[in-house]
């Protein structure tokens, strides 16, 4: 078992940071406003984007080079043009995940402090992690969060199940009205992740195969598998709480973080029982604290190595560099919009929707090119299901745009 887990890596952190906003808010919030209704948008959508986040790993194990090098060697232009989204982006999905983060760790610690402090011991607490181990040490933690958090999610949708809802129905909707239209578009945005997470990916993959050589592109594979189908799992779980739980329940959920994670905790427990606080909070918790850590590393780390490519050379201290420019710039953002944090997750989810196309063309045009080993390169039905993901991304899209 040890010597397994010692295998994996990159793929749980891929799952720590997807299984996040993406799960503990949108999935919970679509399963109790449509029920199970719009369960063919998270299959959908986990279908379509599966090739483009799988080329992350694929590409990284296969050549030994982060997708960045690819974008690069394909057009600098191109490397500059996710410079810009990314540093457009960066604050926004950390400020929200941290806002989510500290609001529900205040519920489970029963320590009363304002948002801004619990957010500064949140951010401080990662930051602590991250400095002091870097990619080891959020190697090791993260295997203990995913299994922690798999494991008490998979025991409250068992109380749910028991606990049953009799208004619940199998049959499958389309929202018609522009609220529930924009919430699947945000719901589809972030699940189970942005796509800018194939490049995380690839650079967690690197570290990998530098920390131990027998990180083959094959093992790289089924590691990205494993973590991937633990995030549509987690995904049916978390809307399937808020369908058991939630649905026609009348509750509106409010938009500052602190008095989401009360609502959200306490709703849960009401309706299975006040034995199940404490597995509920876990499980909460573990969710957020895990992308909050995973996306403090992740966006510096690709900062940082973007910087050195088109730059030319290495900087020194640069990802410690790019990870205190995005504390700071969180910290700023904290202090404007706490009390708005529907909609700082609304902008950043939306974005992440409507870049979608621009990853899933790049990655496919790299992971297709003479840059990727002929046999690491993708199939004929992975190729099929390529096309018909980036006429989806690029089709809901475009519609998105026009009913704004």
């Amino acid at each position: 078992m040890t010597s397994f887990l010692k295998k994996l890596g990159p793929g749980l952190l891929f799952a720590g940071a997807a299984i996040g906003v993406s799960h503990l808010v949108n999935s919970t919030k679509v399963g109790a406003e449509f029920g199970f209704g719009l369960l063919w948008a998270l299959l959908l959508v986990n279908l379509f984007k599966y090739p483009f986040f799988q080329f992350g790993p694929r590409y990284a194990a296969a050549t030994g080079e982060s997708l960045l090098d690819g974008y690069k060697k394909l057009s600098k232009g191109l490397l500059v043009a996710y410079f810009i989204l990314s540093f457009a982006t960066m604050f926004t999905i950390q400020t929200a995940v941290t806002i989510v983060t500290a609001g529900l760790a205040s519920q489970l610690f029963g320590i009363a402090l304002s948002m801004e402090i619990w957010s500064t011991i949140i951010t401080a607490i990662c930051l602590g992690i991250l400095a002091m181990g870097r990619y080891t040490i959020l190697d090791k933690l993260m295997k203990v969060i995913i299994i922690t958090l798999t494991i008490s999610t998979v025991i409250a949708i068992c109380f749910a199940i028991f606990k049953g809802n009799d208004t619940l129905s199998a049959g499958q909707i389309f929202p018609s009205e522009i609220g529930g239209i924009t919430l699947l578009i945000v719901f589809m945005g972030w699940m189970p992740a942005p796509l800018d997470i194939s490049i995380w990916h690839s650079l967690w993959a690197i570290e990998k195969k530098n920390e131990t050589q027998s990180f083959t592109p094959k093992n790289a594979l089924f590691d990205f598998n494993l973590g991937y189908f633990v995030t549509i799992v987690l995904g049916i779980c978390f809307m399937g709480l808020g369908a058991y739980v939630m649905f026609n329940s009348g509750t509106v959920f409010s938009p500052k973080g602190g008095v989401f994670a009360s609502q959200l905790i306490d709703l849960y427990t009401q309706n299975l029982g006040s034995g199940t606080y404490i597995i509920i909070a876990i499980a909460a918790f573990t969710t957020m604290f895990s992308t909050t850590l995973t996306t403090l590393d992740a966006s510096p780390r690709a900062m940082a190595k973007t910087s050195q490519l088109l730059f030319g050379k290495y900087i020194r201290h640069s990802y410690i560099f790019w990870m205190l420019i995005l504390v700071i710039g969180t910290v700023l953002i904290l202090t404007q919009f706490l009390a708005k944090m529907s909609t700082l997750i609304y902008v950043a989810t939306a974005l992440s929707f409507i870049t979608a196309p621009f990853y899933a063309i790049s990655n496919y045009i790299l992971i297709t090119s003479t840059h990727t080993p002929k046999e690491w390169q993708p199939n004929t039905v992975l190729r099929i299901l390529s096309w018909a993901g980036m006429f989806f991304l690029t089709g809901f899209s475009v519609w998105y745009l026009f009913t704004l």
